[in-house]
């Protein structure tokens, strides 16, 4: 288990491809390679991997294709940074919120503002997981627990708001439009949606579709009901 606090960058400083895998080399950031035994577990850029061998500040960590389709690993290079977290021991404080290191879908940078002392990402989410996005819910992306400041459904977008620390110890100042990143979503969230979507497909069957579009003419008519009262 992770907690979605990042400790600081490592660096891809070597790997090497063959059929179906991908074997890092990284470079870790100070402190992270104490006590670190090969068969433990890592988090990179939100990832969980196992250590295959260390040396010194370095650790090895073997990747196959399946994480390599679903996760941004196979966009790494030599020299790239990434976001690191070992896993959480027993008793250590949980400074964000409880993450597995599985990922459960990319997302894409769709806009980057920059207010004083702050940058905001904005990023568009594939439709069938924007449902688990509440405001002011948790999120992971990279591997770090952020929380989201607002979520356009209709447009499958949501935002978070990255603080002076957090760009220091992160790749996110980095990020521009069109980037990719890992999500994992708040898995207890995951749980109450899915059970009351369960619960309503199974007590309204047919009438759950058009509940659900009348909700959003509802909501749509709202919307242009307050964008008109604002333009007079």
């Amino acid at each position: 288990m992770f907690t979605g606090i990042v400790k600081g960058l490592g660096r891809i400083s070597g790997l090497q491809r063959s059929s179906g895998l991908v074997t890092f080399d990284i470079e870790l950031p100070s402190g992270a390679e104490t006590d670190l035994e090969i068969g433990a577990s890592v988090a990179v850029d939100g990832v969980c991997l196992t250590v295959t061998s260390t040396s010194g500040p370095h650790a090895t960590f073997d990747v196959m294709q399946e994480t390599l389709t679903r996760t941004t690993l196979g966009d790494l290079r030599e020299g790239s940074a990434v976001n690191i977290e070992r896993a959480a021991r027993d008793g250590a404080e949980i400074g964000g919120h409880p993450l597995s290191g599985h990922i459960d879908c990319v997302v894409t940078v769709a806009e980057v503002q920059t207010p004083e002392n702050n940058r905001v990402l904005t990023l568009a989410v594939p439709a069938p997981w924007i449902r688990y996005v509440f405001a002011k819910g948790y999120i992971a992306l990279n591997g770090a627990s952020l929380t989201v400041a607002s979520v356009d459904k209709r447009a499958s977008t949501f935002t978070v708001w990255l603080i002076p620390e957090t760009l220091r110890m992160t790749t996110f100042g980095d990020k521009l439009a069109g980037a990719r990143i890992n999500m994992e979503i708040e898995r207890s969230t995951q749980v109450t949606v899915d059970t009351i979507r369960d619960f309503l497909e199974e007590r309204l069957g047919p009438l759950l579709p058009r509940l659900e579009s009348l909700a959003e003419e509802l909501a749509d008519a709202s919307a242009a009901k307050l964008t008109d009262g604002r333009s007079r």
